[in-house]
């Protein structure tokens, strides 16, 4: 289980203990929010997309979505998500429970800039009902990322 390989990972950096598991499930935005008792926007939402050079995550804050121009932009191809049948294996993560932990080496992990406005966040941990709460500075040294992106909108 997923929730598993992210509760290993964050061993390593002594946050396992970390992790929210709730009763009720967190795997829309909406409904961590509900969970989490937080706003909609604090939820750090992973998507998955296919890129040139291979499979990558955008995290971004929970009330934006990805600006098609601004990702080809960035990316120099255009936004495509993968298909759900791909999401686990390229994140080892299903949709509803995607988070930004545990990815494998060669999928790229990016940081929407929409998440600078708070000072914490809550992304999921690998299953439909978690999550844990981190300020962007812990964000930031618990994953490899790649480097921080402007991608997203809806959030200005």
């Amino acid at each position: 289980m997923a929730i598993e390989l992210v509760r290993e990972y964050l061993k390593q950096y002594g946050r396992s203990q970390d992790i929210i598991e709730l009763e009720q499930s967190s795997a829309t935005v909406e409904l961590a929010a509900q969970a989490l008792d937080t706003q909609p926007e604090r939820i750090a939402k992973t998507l998955s997309f296919m890129g040139s050079d291979g499979a990558m995550v955008i995290v971004c804050a929970g009330d934006c979505k990805v600006d098609n121009h601004k990702f080809k932009e960035t990316f120099g191809v255009k936004a495509k998500m993968l298909k759900p049948e791909e999401v686990e294996s390229y994140t080892n993560h299903t949709i509803g429970g995607g988070c930004p932990f545990a990815i494998p080496q060669q999928t790229k992990i990016y940081l929407d800039e929409s998440m600078k406005r708070f000072d914490y966040v809550y992304p999921a941990c690998g299953s439909a009902n978690s999550a844990i709460k981190l300020s962007i500075d812990e964000l930031e040294q618990l994953i490899p990322y790649q480097a921080w992106v402007n991608v997203c909108k809806g959030w200005e």
